[in-house]
């Protein structure tokens, strides 16, 4: 099918309906509205609710679902949806004539891929982990370009070393400007500021073990830690009752609007090992103790966690091995030693990478300019 070459392209960001899918398709679109670009956002119901920033530029729930992990009856169904999803998308491709789709991975864009396919539509694919998600494997050696958030990413196949591109990971401009906050200091004296994120779910494993872990440290260090601790809702009040408990000031609520500036404002972080938190603690460059989600597909998060570490930027416990003594030895270890936390800081500025938005639009620009090119020679 021919396409039109249009003076404003249009392109469709088709994403999961995650955070860790949506803010970096959030992240690309403000650098792509600067550039002059049509969009619209393919993506489910979820992530609809999670676009705040760009579903008014034009945001379509489009059906699937996943099928890792269901029964028979849970994969038929699933397969439904998809099929409903890539009708839905089809129209919208055929309607809305887009010049190239940017897949950010997760089954709820699977179905805008496989419409892309068929309407032979240009496909670039962003990974935000370590290990290529199993959406994206769908598409990669049909994708004119795969943008990788590190530097080794494991399940690429067999693809030109050409249509890879290292960029990292696309970030709002709310965390890129996080990175000019210089690094508080911490001397003997000053206050120890720690910033606990379990995700966009919260952590159970983290309520239960920092405050116990921070009330076996010794009263004249414990005094001087303040925390501000993400929460799940049903979590809140024990947790606030356990650092009350052992005298420590703590900020704990299910959500942070101001996430970043608690970030840059931190001399530690503990967190999950999600794409997200990790390109967003590397940006602003913030030293941190990660504790992969031990479910999670094709543990990723491990594979994330590991990549940081080995930079010196952090730490890697296990979930397994997350316990209050072991979480208490290492907080110890570094509240009296700010000599490692500070170069575990410098590491994770080196780490961060601030210009993947740009990059990708780069991408995108310049198969734009290949198409009107190739266009124009077929019209001779």
């Amino acid at each position: 099918m021919k396409k039109p070459i249009l003076s404003k392209p249009h392109i469709f960001l088709a994403a999961g309906g995650t955070g860790g899918h949506i803010f970096p398709a959030e992240a690309l679109a403000i650098e792509l509205i600067s550039r002059g670009y049509r969009l619209s956002l393919l993506t489910d119901k979820r992530g609809i609710k999670l676009s705040k920033k760009i579903s008014h530029l034009g945001a379509y729930a489009i059906k699937s679902g996943g099928v890792s992990g269901r029964g028979l009856l849970g994969k038929i169904l699933s397969l439904i949806s998809v099929f409903i999803g890539f009708i839905q998308a089809l129209f919208l491709c055929i309607r809305l004539k887009p010049q190239i789709i940017v897949g950010f991975g997760g089954y709820a864009c699977v179905p805008t891929m496989l419409a892309g396919l068929l309407y032979r539509i240009n496909l670039v694919i962003h990974e935000q982990n370590a290990v290529l998600g199993r959406a994206n494997r769908l598409f990669v050696s049909s994708a004119k370009k795969l943008a990788i958030s590190y530097e080794k990413c494991s399940h690429v196949p067999n693809i030109l070393d050409e249509n890879i591109v290292f960029t990292g990971m696309p970030l709002r401009p709310s965390v890129l400007i996080e990175y000019k906050v210089k690094y508080p200091i911490l001397d003997p004296k000053s206050k120890i500021i720690l910033s606990v994120f379990g995700g966009s779910q919260g952590a159970a494993v983290f309520s239960d073990v920092v405050p116990s872990a921070l009330s076996k440290i010794e009263k004249s260090l414990r005094s001087r830690v303040t925390v501000t601790h993400q929460s799940r809702p049903e979590d809140i009040e024990k947790t606030k009752i356990a650092y009350k408990n052992i005298g420590i000031d703590a900020d704990v609520e299910d959500f942070f609007n101001d996430a970043p500036k608690r970030i840059a404002s931190s001399h530690l972080v503990i967190c999950r090992a999600g794409a997200s938190t990790i390109a967003e603690l590397s940006a602003i460059g913030r030293p941190a103790i990660l504790v992969p989600y031990k479910y999670a597909v094709d543990d990723h998060q491990l594979l994330n966690a590991k990549a940081y570490e080995e930079t010196g930027s952090g730490w890697l416990i296990k979930e397994n091995d997350f316990t209050s003594l072991v979480l208490e030895q290492k907080l110890k270890s570094l509240f009296l030693n700010p000599g490692k936390l500070k170069a575990a800081q410098l590491a994770s500025r080196k780490f961060g990478r601030r210009e993947a938005s740009n990059e990708i639009a780069k991408i995108i620009d310049e198969l734009i300019e290949t198409e009107v090119k190739l266009a124009g020679r077929q019209t001779i």
